[in-house]
């Protein structure tokens, strides 16, 4: 069964203010979708981009290994990034 096929069970409820509301129905009304749809592309998007860099990676053992050594080489001198992080920013 595809997806969009697929028979939605769960429920999210919202409490928003009138502006908040009408904001969300002219973004929708802008992409052509229900509010349902904005809300629910817009909120699966942004819990995609807060999650990618907590994914699970698979590694096989030579990766891992790979991976290991890249950690615990030793650090190598960067003279010109010492210089640059030594000078006083514009904020300073």
């Amino acid at each position: 069964m595809k997806a969009a096929a697929k028979r939605k069970e769960d429920r999210i409820d919202l409490r928003v203010t009138r502006s908040a509301k009408i904001l969300l129905q002219r973004a929708a009304a802008v992409r052509h979708k229900s509010v349902t749809e904005f809300v629910l592309d817009s909120g699966l998007s942004a819990a995609a981009e807060t999650l990618a860099d907590r994914r699970h990676f698979e590694l096989t053992d030579k990766q891992w290994q790979a991976f290991e050594a890249a950690l615990n080489a030793p650090t190598r001198r960067r003279r010109r990034l010492e210089k640059l992080m030594s000078q006083k920013t514009v904020l300073e």
